[in-house]
This record gives structure tokens, C-alpha cells and sequence, in this order.
């Protein structure tokens, strides 16, 4: 059971490269399950001006002065380090009120998110400090004058006001993203459980990888913080609603226009399809699922389930089978192997939770549990802030407001019912806007008109049936590579969605000028700018490979012979390439035409330099597009330019991306396409590779 003769220590903020108390002794925090004081906090006395101009200057100068690369890197062996160190966590996550199973999503999720940005950073965006964006738009007809976008870091502070349900994932989902874009990162835990997000930072400073200023953490109070933002500096936040639009409201935040992205409790809804009826593995997967969500983290989560919505006729079967479910889960110490569900994170909480009941109670009948008593399996009901699951069941819920309008945040849901498809959508929006909802079908077209009719009000929609029982991560489980916001009542904003995550936290600016002078900025070569031609460009390793190096073949004359040989050869007999008369019969076609795949093989012959040398490989094909029929007695020709040079940090190797354009003896654009290729940095390759 837990250990009570532990010493409450003192939480300490990292603020201008120091660790350090604010005056004063501090608020108690107590431990969630023995109401034991676990930690003091607070950070009055605190210099929050001169943490952001420290987080501005010196943090944010040292992480632009690396490539993305080298920032994901970083956030790679942070995350391996404290998967290491991760058994520590779990045991201060304790305190919260979580049991390990609650923990996982917090401790592992979060620091698998980090590696999860890591990794895809690295696949999906240059090693550079600028990111081009989009295509090279023209602009003149001459090609003079061209346009793309590209992406920068803000020179501000990306300042995280986070929740307390979940104090490492909340943390790291927000600073891997903002990191990886090259913003220094003020993170602000909720006071109820900011123990565990102070000793994930202590533990990230103290291994030294971070450049100073890149990371701080402000445990207590935010004091007179948002006064001293600016235009460059970004705000997100996770907590109520009430509390964002507040802090939305500052003065210096629309004074200054100060992005801020808000992420809400919501009343997240479950649809179970008037397909899965009982018996069927659609219904026990939509009450296990319901199950879960109320339970887990004592349904303290942004996610969880608060309407249970079904079809009429069906309430009684899934009150029925909930209850079931609900009472086998015996309450109690988080690490007591006998409790399935433990403590919310304070005993205000379970004050704000029963209220809340109350209030919803008002159009609803509680149909399982009593807010007013709690049976516990461990624990101390009078000083742990235990409650035990309540179900409600709302009988008219398209004229009640209370079950869409109030959030009870802890085990609670409400059971409501529905008349058609269209009626579904209708309770489901009105929530006014939520994190997250599921549809639990095994029907196409029930899953189609459901997610497509609330969509516009979820930023996520989970679809739970019998195919996926096995792998899916559930209703509650926000994801690195999907979004996670809504809209309306659950903030507006958006965090996450893979590399969508660090653009938030980046400029985006239009760039207009001639194809030389885009080219230097981009990184990348655009068609019009200056190119070298000289040695062939696959005998050149990355340290002698330049942007712009480029070759210009020898011209090869298609044939009839060519295209029947590589149709049998391949095949590929479609009518276009062996029946002169079907293919003039086709509107694009004057004759028969040569295959566009033999176009690409053949301009790969014309290219390629075949010798051993740093060209390691060839790994794919972009935008392939085949823009003019070949006809027999064409000549190709091809041009192919160094566009990209993308050096893989720790290889002995890098990616270069060509571009390709393939002519005709008329100097029109028969194919083009970017080829990708695997480049040794220097060679001969190292012994050792």
C-alpha cells in the first residue's frame, strides 16, 4: 500500500537557467488517495519577465542555430533516457490518485508521443532550419517570378498552461512538436499534480542535451506571466472551458494577437448504431467501451465519455449491461491489485463532481450508483477523494439542456436515446463542440451518414466494430499523428496531427521573387534558378554535391520495337500501346502511344551513371506526372537537376531529391517527377560502414 511516512517536499520552478523556489512556504498538495500532503508549491517572488526574455533569447537562439534534424534527435534521446527512468514516475504518479493502468497513457503515451514526433520529423521534413511548403507557384510567363511558402520558427516563448489529469503527456505532447519547430518551451503544470511534470523536467534538464533556455517550468501561480507576451510568443492551454476563454481574454493576448490554441473538457459522445443490437459484438464493444471510459482515471479525462447515446428501445439493455459492468469495479489505493478504479485528483474535485450530478440529475434519473456514498475495497472515503461510477439515464433528451450542457469530470454518464439517424447527429452536436466522438457500427452506411453528420462539430471520430476489437486504441486515446481539438465548446484549437503539430508552432510566409533568389532562401533548387553542369552528378558524394548540379542527356529515339517489347515483356498490352485504331478512337490519343512507365524506365537509362560511386540507391518516385503522349519516332531527352541535399544525421549517408523533366524533340514536357536517392556522404564509403 502506499507509503505515508514520506517528507512533502518543495516544489521548485526552472526559470532563467536556475532551479528556484518562490517565497514562502507554499500551498499543500495533497495526495489524491490518502489526502496525506504530498508536496508545497508555489512561485510568488518569481521573475516571469526575465523567464521570457530568457526563454527568447537564449533558448530560442541556440535552437534555431540547429537544423530540425538535429532538434528531433534531441527529443529522441530525451525519450529513450526517461523510458529508462520511467519505473520513478509511475511511483510519484501515485500520488495523483492513478493506478498504473491509468498511468500508462500518461507516462508512456506521453513519452512515446515525444519519440513518435522524433521520428517522424525526421522522415517527413528537411534537415534544414527553413521549411519550404507547397508547391513553386508562378507568377509571371516568363518564369521570372515565383512564389512558394515557407516555414520559420517564432521568436518567442511557446508558453504550455496545462491540465492535471494527465501532467506528462499534457507536457510532452506540447513541447516535442514546439521544439522540434525551434521554440523555447515555458510549461505551466496544474498546482494539483505538478510533482510528477517538475520531476519529468528535473530529470530531462539534468541530462544535458537541451541548450539552455530551451525548457522551463513555472510549478505554482502564473502571476503577472501573460502580461509580458508578445506577437512572436504562442499560449496553449488544456483545462475548462471557463478558464480559457478567461485567459483568452487577456489584454497583452489580443493586444498583441498572440496565437492561442485551447483544448476543452467536452461532453464527448458515444453512438451506439441501431445495427448493434444485443448480441452482437458492436454492443459489447460499445459497453465495454462506455465502461472504460467512465472508469478509467476516475473518467478524469478530456476524452472520456459523457453521453451515451442509443436507440430508443435499446436504453434498458445498455443500463442494464453498464450496471453490470460498473459494479464489478471494486474502488480503492491505486496500488492496491485489487482496485480497478481509484481516486479523482482532489477532494474539491469530488465536491465539483457531485455537484455537478445534482445539477444534471435535475433532467436525468441516476440509474446506477450513489454520488453521496463510496464502498472502497482500500482507502479512507473521508480523506481520499473517492466516487464511486454514476450513471444517469436523461428520458427526453432532445428538450433537456443539462446532460448536453454540464460536465460532471469523473465516472459519470448519462444514457439517452434516439429516433433515426438524423436525430443521432442532432443529440451528438448538441454539446456544442467536442474533442471526440465514436460510433460503434458494423453497417457502411450507418458509419458514413453518422460521422460525416457530426464531424462538423468533433475533431475526432473514432469507429469501433468487430474488425478492429482487437487493435483499436479506443474512444479516450488521442494520437501523435491525428489531431486533437474541436471546435466550439472544446476550444477551437488543434494540437498534434503529426508534423501539422510543429507547423503550429512555426510562420508561415509568402515569398515572391525570381527562381535564384528563391532557391537561396527555400534551400531547394526551383526551376529558372542557375545550374552547373560538369561532372555527372551521381559521381559526386554530399560533401562535393551541390544544389543546382545538373546533367543534361544524350536524346533516344522511341520505337515501335520499344514500346511491343516492353508490352509483352511487362505485360502491359492495354489497347492504347498495340491497337492503332482504339487508340485513335480514344480523345487523347492521335495514335499509339508509348507507356509511361517505359517513358520513366528509359529516361533512368539516359541518366543513370552505372558505376559504383555515392549513389547508394534509389528509393522512390514523387509526383510522377506524364503530361504529352510519345508516339513512335519521339526523342526523349532528359534533364535532371540536384534539388534537395537532406543529410541524415549519425549515417554515413543522406537523401538527395532530383528533379526530372523528360522533353520531346519539340521541347515539350512529357514527364516529370522528383527521384529519390540515397547519397554517401563522402566516399569511398568508411571501412566501418
Amino acid at each position: 500500500m502506499l507509503d505515508t511516512g514520506r517528507t512533502a517536499r518543495r516544489l521548485e520552478s526552472y526559470v532563467q537557467g536556475a532551479w528556484r523556489a518562490g517565497q514562502g512556504e507554499g500551498k499543500p498538495l495533497a495526495n489524491a488517495a490518502t489526502g496525506e500532503v504530498h508536496a508545497y508549491i508555489g512561485s510568488d517572488g518569481l521573475d516571469f519577465a526575465g523567464a521570457l526574455d530568457w526563454g527568447r533569447e537564449v533558448g530560442g537562439r541556440a535552437l534555431r542555430g540547429h537544423t530540425i534534424h538535429e532538434r528531433a534527435l534531441m527529443l529522441k534521446s530525451i525519450g529513450m533516457k526517461l523510458m529508462e527512468m520511467k519505473d520513478e514516475f509511475y511511483a510519484e504518479s501515485l500520488a495523483t490518485g492513478a493506478t498504473a493502468r491509468d498511468a500508462w497513457p500518461d507516462i508512456d503515451g506521453g513519452i512515446g508521443t515525444m519519440l513518435t514526433f522524433a521520428s517522424k520529423a525526421r522522415r517527413e521534413l528537411p534537415n534544414a532550419r527553413v521549411v519550404p511548403e507547397g508547391a513553386v507557384e508562378g507568377l509571371s510567363r516568363d518564369g521570372s517570378f515565383v512564389g512558394q511558402h515557407i516555414l520559420v520558427p517564432m521568436r518567442g516563448v511557446a508558453i504550455h498552461i496545462n491540465a492535471f489529469n494527465f501532467p506528462v503527456w499534457g507536457m510532452l505532447e506540447k513541447i516535442a512538436p514546439a521544439l522540434i519547430a525551434g521554440m523555447p518551451c515555458l510549461v505551466k503544470p496544474a498546482s494539483a499534480t505538478a510533482y510528477l511534470s517538475e520531476l519529468v523536467v528535473r530529470r530531462i534538464l539534468e541530462m544535458g542535451i537541451l541548450p539552455d533556455g530551451a525548457l522551463q517550468i513555472v510549478c505554482g501561480g502564473v502571476g503577472d506571466l501573460l502580461d509580458h507576451v508578445t506577437g512572436q510568443d504562442i499560449v496553449t492551454f488544456t483545462g475548462s472551458a471557463s478558464t480559457g476563454r478567461k485567459l483568452k481574454a487577456h489584454p497583452a493576448i489580443i493586444e498583441n494577437s498572440v496565437r492561442f490554441t485551447m483544448e476543452a473538457d467536452s461532453l464527448n459522445a458515444a453512438i451506439l448504431g441501431p445495427d448493434a443490437v444485443p448480441g452482437t459484438p458492436e454492443f459489447d464493444l460499445f459497453v465495454k467501451e462506455v465502461h472504460r471510459e467512465m472508469t478509467a482515471k476516475a473518467g478524469q479525462k478530456c476524452t472520456a465519455i459523457r453521453r451515451v447515446i442509443v436507440p430508443k428501445g435499446q436504453e434498458q439493455a445498455v443500463i442494464e449491461a453498464l450496471s453490470d459492468r460498473l459494479g464489478k469495479t471494486p474502488l480503492g489505493l491505486p496500488d492496491d491489485a485489487d482496485a480497478r478504479m481509484s481516486a479523482l485528483a482532489s477532494l474539491g474535485d469530488r465536491d465539483g463532481v457531485r455537484e455537478k450530478i445534482a445539477e444534471i440529475a435535475r433532467e436525468a434519473e441516476i440509474v446506477f450508483g450513489d454520488p453521496a456514498r463510496v464502498e472502497l475495497v482500500s482507502g479512507d472515503a473521508e480523506t481520499g477523494a473517492f466516487l464511486n461510477p454514476v450513471l444517469l439515464h436523461c428520458a427526453d433528451p432532445m428538450t433537456a439542456t443539462a446532460p448536453h450542457d454540464i460536465e460532471a469530470f469523473g465516472p459519470v454518464a448519462t444514457v439517452m436515446a434516439y429516433d433515426g439517424l438524423d436525430e443521432a447527429v442532432t443529440l451528438a452536436m448538441k454539446g456544442k463542440g467536442s474533442l471526440v466522438s465514436s460510433v460503434f457500427t458494423n453497417d457502411p452506411a450507418v458509419a458514413a451518414e453518422l460521422v460525416i453528420g457530426v464531424a462538423p462539430f468533433h475533431g475526432r471520430v473514432m469507429l469501433g466494430n468487430r474488425d478492429s476489437a482487437k487493435t483499436s486504441t479506443g474512444h479516450g486515446a488521442p494520437l501523435a499523428p491525428l489531431v486533437h481539438g474541436g471546435p466550439g465548446r472544446a476550444g477551437g484549437g488543434e494540437e498534434m496531427g503529426g508534423m501539422r503539430g510543429v507547423k503550429h508552432f512555426m510562420m508561415r510566409t509568402a515569398v515572391q521573387g525570381t527562381p535564384r533568389l528563391l532557391s537561396a532562401v527555400t534551400g531547394e533548387w526551383v526551376a529558372g534558378a542557375p545550374a552547373a553542369q560538369g561532372t555527372h552528378p551521381f559521381r559526386k558524394s554530399l560533401a562535393e554535391l551541390a544544389i543546382g548540379d545538373q546533367l543534361v542527356t544524350e536524346r533516344r529515339v522511341i520505337t515501335e520495337e520499344d514500346v511491343e517489347h516492353f508490352a509483352h515483356f511487362t505485360g502491359d498490352t492495354f489497347y492504347a500501346h498495340m491497337d492503332s485504331d482504339a487508340a485513335k478512337a480514344n480523345p487523347f490519343f492521335d495514335d499509339r502511344v508509348a507507356h509511361g512507365y517505359l517513358i520513366a524506365s528509359f529516361a533512368a537509362g539516359l541518366f543513370v551513371q552505372p558505376d559504383p560511386g555515392p549513389v547508394l540507391a534509389n528509393y522512390g518516385v514523387d509526383n510522377l506526372r506524364f503530361l504529352t503522349p510519345v508516339y513512335f519516332g519521339d526523342s526523349l531527352q532528359v534533364q535532371l537537376t540536384c534539388k534537395q541535399i537532406n543529410p541524415r544525421e549519425g549515417t554515413v549517408y543522406g537523401e538527395v531529391r532530383w528533379d526530372c523533366r523528360v522533353t520531346n524533340q519539340n521541347d515539350e514536357v512529357v514527364a516529370e517527377y522528383d527521384v529519390l536517392t540515397m547519397v554517401a556522404k563522402s566516399w569511398p564509403l568508411p571501412k566501418e560502414a
